[in-house]
């Protein structure tokens, strides 16, 4: 019996060290055709069952054909920048690795949203002047509705994507940032009757002290911060699903926030948004 455990050890042992060669070796490969690994290089180069155990995204993933820093450099140079999936199938062809763009499109849907909620726990406070509006986002044909809300200092709060634009919309935005922070002093919006009535239900029936200010030029900053999100959204020709939508954007929202500083680092440290991004998969 300890004879048969220990060459099932040794088997196991062999088939992941073949692994984490034949790993290896693909990472040679790839540095020589002018692939230039990120701060995952390191971690990426053990086995990928192991890449995927120590990472945020093994709940939403069930294995790994690709390395984990291939996976997030194709959906963050997705969700910031104006690339089609089919331009990173190119680019990433010229780099050694052979991926269809439907699967770049895959990984997005799934890898976004995921990073999005680990952000959302580790980002820092914001400030208690809030300013909230509304852009339109076209979604099957149809206009949909993204409520999005930043401080003063233009750091984003929260972001909602809604398929209509009236008080129950408005509210759970506004339900939804106050329960990530705590709620603000001051609430700037435009003349919108729906912003303005879900602002008067939570001063009613929540008993909220907030002050409400209604003036579009006070609101000038949010509509420069929609800008970077249009630019991004206007190259994808628009979403086939509600579901699709709301996956991608919170993609796109969470890269905008780490370009802002959002993301806590360690002190002495200035680490670019692509490594603050990588970090964002490390459990």
């Amino acid at each position: 019996m300890q004879t048969t455990f220990a060459y099932g050890l040794r088997r196991k042992n062999k088939r992941q060290s073949k692994g984490f060669c034949r790993n290896k070796r693909f990472y040679a490969k790839l540095v020589c055709q002018g692939w230039v690994p990120g701060s995952w290089h390191n971690a990426c180069m053990k086995p990928l069952a192991i890449q995927l155990q120590e990472s945020t995204l093994r709940g939403v993933l069930q294995r790994l054909h690709f390395p984990l820093d291939i996976m997030l450099t194709c959906v963050r140079w997705y969700a910031a920048y104006s690339l089609s999936t089919r331009n990173l199938e190119e680019m990433m062809a010229e780099r050694g690795v052979c991926v269809d763009h439907a699967t770049v499109h895959r990984w997005a849907l799934k890898i976004l949203p995921a990073l999005a909620k680990v952000l959302r726990r580790r980002k820092a406070p914001v400030g208690k002047s809030w300013r909230v509006d509304e852009t339109y986002i076209p979604v099957a044909g149809e206009w949909k509705y993204l409520y999005r809300a930043v401080d003063r200092l233009g750091q984003t709060v929260d972001f909602l994507l809604t398929a209509k634009r009236d008080l129950a919309a408005a509210r759970r935005f506004f339900v939804r940032a106050i329960k990530l922070h705590e709620a603000p002093e001051k609430v700037t919006i435009d003349k919108s009757g729906a912003n303005t009535a879900a602002v008067h239900s939570l001063q009613t029936e929540d008993e909220l002290d907030i002050e409400l200010r209604q003036s579009k030029y006070l609101n000038n900053l949010i509509e420069q911060d929609h800008r970077p999100i249009k630019r991004r959204t206007r190259s994808m020709l628009g979403f086939k699903s509600f579901n699709t939508a709301r996956r991608l954007i919170s993609g796109i929202e969470t890269m905008h926030a780490i370009k802002k500083g959002q993301l806590p680092t360690e002190d002495g440290t200035s680490p670019s948004a692509a490594e603050q991004f990588y970090s964002l998969a490390v459990a």
